[in-house]
């Protein structure tokens, strides 16, 4: 197939500035039980090209007209060459539906157990095969192939008019990384149901949080949602010229913030990094073949450049903002123009072990595993809520609590950053269920951190 639309591609001899071709053809499946009972099988097979084309100074995708405000001859569009193999060897992508499906009731049935306070328990793996190409009219020729596996197992449990919810990475698909079945190991799903079934019962019982003004300890699972949304949203480029403004909100970070604005502590690092090979959006090129490359986008907490793809860090340029882009044109498939995407993007570790952070702390909260999230519209105020708590008291873990919640403004709470975990900490999260753009395009994100201290946050407990 690849090398038809390769031949086809160079018969066309396009009469245009530039032209470009991305084919993208993807399989998906999951296994899933729920309650001891296998559910139905589900997989998709998915394939189909976009063509793009630059001429005139407009640039346009399959129909849609190819003119515009922006003279795009002004940008040097990239010719990528090379082939980009994701994580994990040939024989890790192999896929025995039989034993996995009996390790998915195994765990399950461990889950349930004799105990009648769990009332809902489910577990299940999605796969991932995806296959690009993406060829231009001045030669340019890049071939990628992807997998990623995302292990789940959730655990739900009742009484006394109580409901708590326990995961292992999060009810979102949170243990999403690239390569085969040896993630299932790296994920610990073999023998996490009862240990998760018995999280869930202890938050049953458990005290509501306190609420307060204290120290927080956000653990990688929570970390990637902070990141996600008080970063990584906020940074994207096309967001800050305007062009969600009508669907997913603004940014409260303005084009000129960048070079000088103090986005967090000097403990603060974060980095765009499509490279590390097992994170879940990893890969070669952009889907407009720009190179991927590691880019330090917050230095010691100074904000020092966006994301925004090529196209994007042009328009910034002619509104007088000398911006550099970086690979993240991104589409979910082969039916959607690419638009400025978090991939990998991630917190830097810091010097310091879990038993350290917590020793440093007289009065606060650990918390773990997201279950709520909300934020405004220019991504600044938030609300977040996390399935798991533990009260730290004079630099000891003490017992559990339910319902944490705490809350706070992005453009103050990553300067409140007092601690960062060492590479001990460190963890590689992911989600495939990063929504934006009209039409809608939901693609996978990664998000690796190490665990962070913040101080002097307003911590509160839910509904009792």
């Amino acid at each position: 197939m690849l090398e038809t639309i390769r031949r086809r591609f160079q018969a066309l001899q396009p009469q245009a500035d530039f032209c470009s071709l991305r084919y993208v053809e993807e399989d998906n499946e999951r296994l899933s039980v729920r309650q001891g009972r296998q559910q139905p099988l589900t997989r998709r097979h998915d394939r189909g090209a976009m063509i793009a084309v630059c001429d005139g100074g407009g640039y346009g995708y399959a129909a849609t007209a190819s003119h515009g405000v922006f003279d795009y001859r002004q940008i040097q569009l990239p010719k990528p060459q090379g082939r980009y193999q994701g994580a994990g060897s040939d024989a890790a992508y192999e896929w025995p539906r039989a034993s996995l499906l009996d390790l998915l009731l195994s765990e399950s049935a461990a889950a349930k157990g004799e105990d009648s306070r769990v009332v809902d328990w489910s577990a299940s793996l999605f796969r991932q095969d995806i296959r690009q190409l993406y060829l231009t009219s001045d030669g340019g020729e890049a071939e990628q192939q992807l997998r990623a596996l995302t292990p789940s197992l959730v655990v739900t449990a009742f009484a006394e008019g109580r409901v708590q919810t326990r995961s292992l990475g999060g009810q979102y698909g949170g243990l999403g990384r690239q390569g085969g079945l040896d993630l299932i190991a790296e994920a610990g799903l073999r023998g996490a149901g009862r240990r998760v079934a018995d999280e869930a019962l202890q938050l049953l019982y458990a005290p509501n949080c306190p609420s307060g003004k204290m120290d927080l300890l956000l653990m990688p699972e929570q970390m990637m949602l902070q990141i996600h949304e008080s970063i990584g949203h906020p940074l994207e480029l096309d967001r800050i010229l305007g062009d969600e403004r009508n669907y997913a909100g603004t940014s409260f970070v303005t084009s000129d913030m960048f070079g000088h604005y103090r986005y967090g502590s000097e403990l603060l690092n974060v980095t765009f990094d499509p490279l590390l090979r097992n994170e879940l959006a990893s890969y070669g090129w952009d889907d407009d073949g720009k190179p991927a490359e590691k880019v330090w986008l917050i230095r010691n907490g100074i904000l020092e450049r966006p994301l925004g793809g090529d196209i994007s860090a042009a328009r910034a340029r002619l509104n007088g903002f000398a911006l550099d882009g970086v690979a993240n044109s991104r589409a979910c498939n082969w039916n959607r123009a690419p638009i400025d995407r978090m991939a990998n993007l991630n917190v830097e570790p810091g010097d310091q072990s879990l038993a350290q952070l917590v020793a440093g702390i007289e009065r606060g909260v650990l918390m773990q595993t997201n279950v709520s999230w909300s934020i405004d519209d220019s991504r600044n105020k938030f609300q977040f809520g996390c399935e798991w708590g533990q009260l730290i008291e004079n630099g000891e873990l003490k017992g559990v609590v339910r319902n944490p919640n705490y809350r706070g403004i992005s453009a103050n709470f990553w300067r409140s950053l007092k601690a960062v975990g060492d590479e001990s900490t460190f963890n590689v999260m992911g989600t495939p269920y990063c929504g934006k753009g009209e039409p809608n395009q939901v693609v996978r994100v990664g998000h690796a951190s190490p665990a962070c201290v913040f101080g002097d946050v307003d911590v509160f407990g839910g509904a009792a």
